[in-house]
């Protein structure tokens, strides 16, 4: 055998063996929690997102979630369409995302930094929090909140909102990740 096959075989081996031992877990049913409520307000203003897709690469500590707008559930459903028509604008723009990474992750359990672009409203920023990831019956759990303020994603709270809807809000991710198939 010529040392050209050698090297093509080996090559396609390599490529072969980094697929089939892939490290990308995932979820559909990933959760979101927004709550921008005034502290002391009477109407609380959160929603509840349970179908965030999420996939996170246990080799580079990659970790990318998505989620539709529309999928936020609030209590009150005038709530519900004041956010996705008034604020949101979700027939528009109707995505959020999160694309980072989860910084010096080695495959243990424990408090991470995780850095990277999140796009709210078609606005993407820089943010940086931390989490916690944890084994739960075969699964990944990945869980951590961060604080935004709602004008650096051009969302205005209007002054008769004020008492309700605070200028900033307190995000919160829970993942629960299996084997990518």
């Amino acid at each position: 055998m010529t040392d050209m096959k050698k090297i093509l075989i080996s090559m396609v081996c390599l490529v072969f063996s980094t697929v089939a031992f892939s490290q990308k877990m995932m979820t559909r049913s990933g959760e979101i929690k927004f709550d921008a409520t005034v502290p002391g307000a009477m109407d609380p203003v959160i929603a509840t997102n349970n179908t965030v897709s999420s996939i996170f690469d246990k080799t580079t500590g990659q970790l990318v979630l998505q989620g539709m707008v529309k999928s936020f559930k609030f209590k009150s459903p005038l709530m519900e369409e004041h956010f996705n028509e008034n604020y949101m604008e979700s027939d528009k723009l109707p995505k959020t995302s999160f694309n980072g990474k989860v910084v010096g992750y080695d495959g243990k359990t424990g408090t991470y930094d995780v850095e990277g672009d999140l796009t709210i409203h078609g606005v993407t920023n820089k943010v940086k929090t931390k989490v916690t990831i944890s084994n739960a019956g075969g699964k990944l759990e990945i869980a951590g909140n961060f604080v935004v303020k709602l004008s650096d994603y051009k969302l205005e709270v209007p002054a008769m909102a004020k008492k309700t809807l605070a200028e900033t809000a307190k995000i919160s991710i829970k993942l629960d990740l299996e084997d990518k198939k």
